[in-house]
């Protein structure tokens, strides 16, 4: 276990986006915690960033002594507006830096941030349900296990669990949103 300095969390900044570019790309190539095949290179990710802070969304870095290493975000759950209130949270740390506790300091400001913003339940997509770091990293969060999708995905010649954890925010369904 890697025992690195308490991060600073903070919200992206465009100068962010070759960190995350690398930690990500890191994770297509050498893992199976993201399903994508292709690195993708800066101005897509820089893209994907931008697309995710202009739909009003919450997407932060963990900062330690000036570098980035790590970074979450929360994206839309589905497209559909009956989902409005749900959130897919995405978190990524550094390779070299994993196991110091960076992962749960962005979640849980991930979800204060999404829960100040009104949502009512994070839905986490683990791909790889061998990945125990991943899944206790959300347990300790408060997530569930809702589900288990057998072999969904292939990537390094092998077939691929999806665990689908959630948690709610805030009053999760527990009453009605202020808009209806």
């Amino acid at each position: 276990m890697n025992t690195a300095a308490t991060p600073a969390i903070r919200p992206v900044r465009a100068e962010d986006i070759g960190a995350i570019t690398a930690i990500y790309g890191a994770q297509v190539e050498g893992s199976v915690s993201t399903y994508e095949y292709e690195r993708p290179g800066i101005i897509e990710m820089q893209r994907r960033m931008e697309a995710i802070v202009a739909q009003g969304y919450p997407y932060l870095v963990a900062e330690i002594d000036g570098q980035v290493a790590g970074y979450a975000y929360a994206s839309s759950y589905r497209a559909r507006r009956a989902y409005r209130l749900t959130v897919e949270s995405t978190v990524y740390v550094d390779t070299a830096r994993q196991g110091g506790g960076i992962g749960a300091a962005l979640l849980h400001t991930l979800i204060e941030a999404c829960t100040a913003r009104g949502f009512r339940q994070m839905i986490a997509v683990i791909g790889e349900a061998a990945n125990a770091g991943s899944v206790r990293l959300h347990e300790r969060l408060g997530f569930r296990t809702v589900g288990v999708f057998q072999g969904i995905g292939r990537k390094h010649g092998r077939w691929l669990d999806t665990v689908q954890m959630q948690r709610a925010l805030g009053d999760g369904d527990a009453c009605d949103p202020p808009d209806e």
